[in-house]
């Protein structure tokens, strides 16, 4: 199918592994003390950069791949995993400061700029997200589908960056639960897509022969 018809399967895939609204309850969590006055800048700039790494990765992810000899098939598997692995933990875990570890929690409620780490990479810009950047471009056959994917990556970017400006209006209305559900459905969701990135690997593999890229 081209991927100008399956553009909803792409946002999806986007939306869920960058989650702007798991990205807005541990952007509450971390600023909520020292990195208070700072929100606004703290949301623009981690945004920003963020983008543009996700941006390297979609323009620049294919050739990367052939200098080290990975065949795209390969890494739809690879990178179908990760997402799958990604997915279990949306769907069966809590949502919030569990995306960070704690040391990069600490680290990030401490004086400093957090807008680098850990707002823009790991929780923005994760492995999740960078995989499936560089999967769905992989899905492209022209250079009209190529903007259509970049121009949703914006649009998930923008809802990120909004979700954290109204972070504690967010996690107020939303409450744990319906984190927890957000979360969850957006699980649910990228677990179908990532088996589908794996079925893609193994078929291509198969045709290929194994081949490389």
């Amino acid at each position: 199918m081209p991927l100008t018809q399956n553009l909803l399967s792409v946002f999806v895939t986007l939306f869920a592994t960058i989650g702007p609204v798991e990205t807005a309850v541990v952007f509450a969590g971390l600023t909520a003390g020292v990195h208070r006055s700072e929100r606004r800048s703290l949301a623009c700039r981690s945004t920003v950069i963020a983008g543009v790494v996700l941006t390297l990765f979609a323009v620049g992810g294919g050739a990367v791949l052939f200098l080290l000899h990975v065949s795209l098939a390969a890494f739809r598997v690879a990178g179908g995993v990760l997402l799958f692995l990604q997915a279990l933990t949306l769907t069966f875990a809590s949502p919030g400061l569990s995306s960070i570890s704690d040391g990069e929690t600490r680290d990030a409620k401490a004086p400093g700029d957090i807008a680098v780490f850990p707002l823009a990479f790991p929780l923005i810009a994760g492995p999740g997200s960078l995989s499936a950047i560089v999967l769905v471009m992989g899905r492209v056959d022209r250079w009209q589908e190529g903007l259509s994917v970049l121009l949703l990556l914006l649009v998930c970017l923008g809802l990120t960056y909004a979700a954290m400006r109204g972070a504690e209006p967010l996690v107020r209305r939303l409450g744990q639960t319906g984190s927890d559900v957000v979360g969850r459905i957006s699980g649910v969701l990228l677990a179908g897509l990532a088996v589908q990135f794996i079925f893609d690997g193994l078929r291509q593999a198969a045709l290929w022969g194994g081949g490389g890229v």
